[in-house]
């Protein structure tokens, strides 16, 4: 059994991981702000996410460290959320960084998400984890995080940045909202319906961290989504399909623009823009996908 500490490990992502690890024998420690409100089963630690407190203490003998941490992304991007959404990450990863310094016997791993909206959104392009970086909020944010954990983690360390594309699970993430859309008959194409759709099964998600933790050649940066990434339009018409919903109306560019803010509250550029990503240094490791395709993806979580 190897304990791993799970900082910002209450969300979405957070939960699927930690069962998953506890389901092959290892045990999950849950670092967050807020403890689940639901009835979960693992350890839970308090921390404020920049400052050194009695959370240290687990470092001592924990065999790897899994970094989430950071404010989610959907909402309306005011200064201040673009400001917290920003710090938030870099101020998690340095103190991290500084908890481990000060650690007797620290961990072995740092697997330190990042994010594939690192490669901004060129309308074509295929990228892999040599392609270069876009330009933007969300390019600059993922590089100046990446930055952080470069600089916090030490030369003994072995570290993992895994770029994350949208993960799509049964208890949350992107899913759920875009499930919601479809079933109130608004789930056509978004803007001119090409832009690139990179998405994840959670489970894929959660056997590349395991792999990271356990498989020593893994080192360095991966892109983390589905081989197969699709557009908006395809996206949204497979998962129509999958919910019987015969009617799906599109939004133009500047009715998202309005709806997003009003309705959705949240920044219309998540769904006009996008990027088709895919991993070639997953592939050279021979990783193979559970749920390579949106079709067996969809099938399974709906």
């Amino acid at each position: 059994m190897k304990k791993i500490l799970i900082f910002g490990g209450t969300g979405f992502i957070g939960l699927s991981l930690a069962n998953h690890l506890k389901n092959k024998g290892h045990k999950p420690v849950l670092i967050a702000r807020n403890k689940p409100t639901d009835n979960v089963k693992h350890d839970f630690i308090n921390w404020d996410a920049y400052s050194i407190g009695p959370w240290i203490k687990e470092l001592e003998d924990a065999f790897a460290i899994v970094n989430l941490a950071g404010k989610l992304v959907d909402c309306i991007k005011t200064p201040d959320n673009c400001d917290i959404i920003l710090r938030s990450r870099i101020d998690a990863t340095n103190i991290i960084g500084e908890a481990i310094k000060q650690t007797s016997n620290p961990p072995k791993i740092w697997i330190q998400m990042s994010t594939a909206h690192i490669y901004g959104a060129p309308p074509r392009q295929v990228c892999t984890e040599g392609s270069s970086f876009g330009y933007g909020l969300a390019p600059f944010v993922g590089q100046k995080w990446e930055e952080a954990f470069l600089k916090s983690k030490p030369d003994e360390i072995r570290g993992v940045r895994l770029r994350t594309s949208f993960v799509i699970g049964k208890n949350g993430g992107a899913l759920q909202s875009l499930k919601r859309i479809v079933q109130l008959g608004l789930g056509g194409k978004v803007g001119h319906g090409q832009q690139g759709f990179s998405w994840i099964h959670e489970e894929d998600m959660n056997q590349i961290i395991e792999q990271s933790i356990i498989n020593e050649s893994y080192v360095g940066a991966y892109i983390a989504s589905s081989p197969n990434p699709v557009s908006n339009n395809i996206f949204m018409k497979t998962l129509r399909e999958k919910l019987n919903m015969p009617i799906g109306l599109s939004a133009p560019e500047f009715i998202m623009r309005i709806g997003a803010k009003l309705i959705f509250k949240t920044d219309p550029e998540l769904a006009l823009y996008g990027r088709y990503v895919k991993s070639k240094r997953l592939k050279s490791k021979g990783y193979e996908f559970k749920f390579p395709s949106l079709e067996e993806a969809l099938e399974d979580l709906i």
